[in-house]
């Protein structure tokens, strides 16, 4: 894959590429990430992790909206099981910054462009790419009904308005929603994830499943497997070396103009969106695909 952004200095480079793709990601001028002005931000509350200086380049004017769920995942998100006790002195640079950063990848288009985020758990990344990014449509596909409760909670209280929550499996999806962008963070290798998640995206659509250190690797391993399933481009992209302590790194797979949806329908029904928090599903907790507009509201 290519990187074509213009030498953002927040991007690294490339590896593994299928075949040459370009795409674009948003630059300091952007309007989402102009760096906010005022008086010195106060300090945070016991337990919480101070702000790096990073933050304020990534999310810009939405940095207290950052601030504030950092906040919330240090209590509720620990006290709820979404985030590890052990996790809180990292949630700025591990998780939420690792999410953040994301949003670089995504061009700064057309308001409403939508973006499905599979297993959203805490919010993580999906949450924190409608933070740092207002014109962004995000919709949370996750099939723990605790989890989607505990999601739409958080949306109410930042009032995020560009946030759709569904208690649903990827699979259950397939049919009903479709974007250009599809996110997912820890849930699993990448063939099983492009085979829940590559029916939802919209001709020319892009997953991207940000990755441990063995993304390269794991990109080898199925470059085959993957092509057979239509995507046409892939690679491994580095964003933010040198502003974070952790740089993110991505996997980017994309479809071209169609796929084959009958090599997807014959797999076997699985946990899509979930995977790895199958041991706290209760039994028979399948989602009902139900799905929320912001401000908490959800339907059952």
């Amino acid at each position: 894959m290519t990187d074509s952004d213009g030498g953002s200095p927040l991007r690294g480079g490339t590896t593994e590429p299928l075949s040459s793709a370009t795409g674009s990601g948003g630059s300091a001028d952007d309007p989402v990430l102009a760096e906010p002005t005022g008086p010195e931000r106060p300090e945070p509350a016991p337990g919480v992790p101070a702000t790096p200086t990073a933050a304020a380049a990534v999310f810009g004017t939405r940095l207290s909206l950052a601030e504030e769920f950092v906040t919330i995942l240090a209590d509720t998100g620990i006290s709820h099981g979404l985030i590890g006790p052990r996790e809180a002195p990292r949630l700025w640079d591990r998780h939420v910054l690792n999410c953040g950063l994301v949003h670089y990848v995504i061009p700064v288009g057309t308001p409403g462009q939508r973006v499905i985020d599979i297993g959203s758990g805490a919010g993580l990344p999906g949450l924190v790419l409608a933070i740092a990014r207002p014109d962004l449509e995000v919709h949370l596909v996750e099939p723990l009904a605790r989890r989607t409760g505990w999601l739409s909670g958080v949306t109410a209280r930042l009032e995020l308005e560009n946030v759709v929550i569904h208690t649903a499996r990827a699979e259950s999806m397939w049919d009903r929603i479709s974007a250009p962008w599809v996110t997912a963070r820890a849930v699993s290798g990448i063939l099983q994830l492009a085979h829940w998640t590559l029916p939802l995206l919209e001709p020319r659509g892009s997953l991207l499943a940000l990755k441990g250190s063995r993304a390269g690797e794991e990109l080898r391993e199925h470059r085959a497997a993957l092509t057979r399933l239509g995507v046409v481009d892939a690679g491994v992209e580095v964003i933010g070396a040198g502003l974070a302590p952790e740089p993110t790194i991505v996997l980017r797979v994309t479809i071209g103009d169609s796929i084959d949806r009958r090599r997807f329908r014959i797999q076997t029904p699985s946990s899509a969106g979930s995977a790895r928090r199958r041991a706290d599903r209760p039994k028979g907790g399948r989602g009902t695909g139900s799905a929320s507009r912001t401000r908490g509201r959800r339907t059952t």
